[in-house]
Formats: structure tokens, C-alpha cells, sequence
């Protein structure tokens, strides 16, 4: 029978001893994306700097420091990280609908369509598809553009119907553009989805004294 020899027995402890700490430093490492879903906003920012500083072509890091940023209300900040990502991937949709929110919280409204509809033609089911068509309707509804609105918030509730406030917002671009049955409609949905909004109770109101007054 051969014998082993001591120094296998060391060779084999080190690596037991490396693999059951491996798993410990993996926990221990700083992740980016996990700060930002549990709301940490600011750590996940610095996080992503420190990551960015040393490798300035991770695109990964530009993406999570600039859905963090949007979140904190640094519009400028998202808006310059979110220009180098595109630097490192042209046609990534979701550096496009962060630059697009970027500049429509800046209100660039003009860019920011123009993002959004590059969005949508990307990925027309998109992960943040209801979203880009919200922000749409409300950048029509700046312009005065209430029928365009009528239609962007249309999809952007055929999305996500459970949203009041989208119903809301619906309700509003109908009621401007004087299509009063349909913007009824809209504040009834808003209302039944939550009775404390006071717009829709308002609006509502307002479309019934206009109906009556026909």
C-alpha cells in the first residue's frame, strides 16, 4: 500500500480552507444591484463609482449607477453617465429609456420623445414599456398635444391598468381635448382604483357639469 505523502494532507486542508471561505467573500463583495432593489439608492452609487473608476468600460455599472441616480432625483448626473454608457453600447434600450427619463425630468422634452420612441422600436415589449409611454403622454400634455397624449397614456394604461394615477392623468388629456364621455370613463376607472384621489374626484365633478350642460 503506498503511503501518502505530508505535504498531500496540507495541499488538501488549503483548499478545504479556501473553498468554504470562497462563498464568504462572494457574500462579502459589494453588489450594486442588490442596493438598488432594496432602496439603497446612495450606496449603490457608490458602489458603481468605485466599479466605473476601475473598469470605465462596465456597462453593467453604468445601468445600475444611472437607474440609482434617477431615483435620487440627479437627472444631470443620470443624464452624463447614462451619455457614456451609449459610448460603450450604442443600442443598449435601457441606457436609451434612462436617457430619455434624464431628460425628461429636465424638461427636454423634444430629446426625450425622441429617446422614447427609439425605445419602442427597439424593444416594443420592453421591461419598461408602460413607463416610456406614460412619460410620453405627459411630455403631450406639456405641449398642449392632448389627442397624442389621449393615445400614449391609452397604451401606457393597457400596460398597467391597475395604475389610478395613470387613469387619472388619461382622464385629464380627454377631458382637454373635449372628448367628455371618455374622460368620464377614465376618472370612473381612477376612482374605483382609488376613491381618495382628489383629481379624479375634481375631474370627475367637472365632467359631469359639463355633461349636464350640454
Amino acid at each position: 500500500m503506498r503511503r501518502i505523502k505530508p505535504w498531500l494532507y496540507v495541499f488538501a486542508a488549503l483548499f478545504c480552507l479556501f473553498s468554504a471561505s470562497f462563498p464568504l467573500f462572494a457574500q462579502n463583495r459589494p453588489d450594486a444591484l442588490r442596493e438598488y432593489r432594496n432602496g439603497n439608492y446612495a450606496q449603490a452609487v457608490s458602489i458603481c463609482t468605485s466599479e466605473i473608476a476601475a473598469n470605465p468600460n462596465n456597462l453593467e455599472s453604468h445601468v445600475v449607477i444611472c437607474w440609482s441616480l434617477i431615483r435620487l432625483g440627479r437627472y444631470s448626473e443620470a443624464q452624463r453617465y447614462g451619455i457614456a454608457g451609449r459610448n460603450i453600447s450604442r443600442y443598449d434600450p435601457r441606457i436609451i429609456e434612462i436617457l430619455g427619463e434624464a431628460n425628461y425630468y429636465q424638461g427636454q422634452n423634444t430629446e426625450a420623445l425622441q429617446l422614447f420612441q427609439e425605445y419602442i422600436n427597439l424593444t416594443p415589449e420592453g421591461s419598461r414599456i408602460d413607463t416610456v409611454y406614460y412619460l410620453m403622454g405627459e411630455i403631450f400634455i406639456r405641449q398642449g398635444r392632448f389627442n397624442h397624449a389621449d393615445i400614449a397614456l391609452s397604451t401606457a394604461v393597457y400596460y398597467l391598468p391597475g395604475n389610478a394615477e395613470w387613469w387619472t392623468r388619461l382622464a385629464y388629456a380627454r377631458e382637454n381635448s373635449g372628448n367628455y364621455q371618455s374622460a368620464l370613463t377614465a376618472y370612473e376607472r381612477a376612482l374605483s382604483l382609488d376613491s381618495r384621489l382628489t383629481d379624479a374626484r375634481y375631474g370627475l365633478e367637472r365632467i359631469r357639469q359639463n355633461l349636464r350642460g350640454r
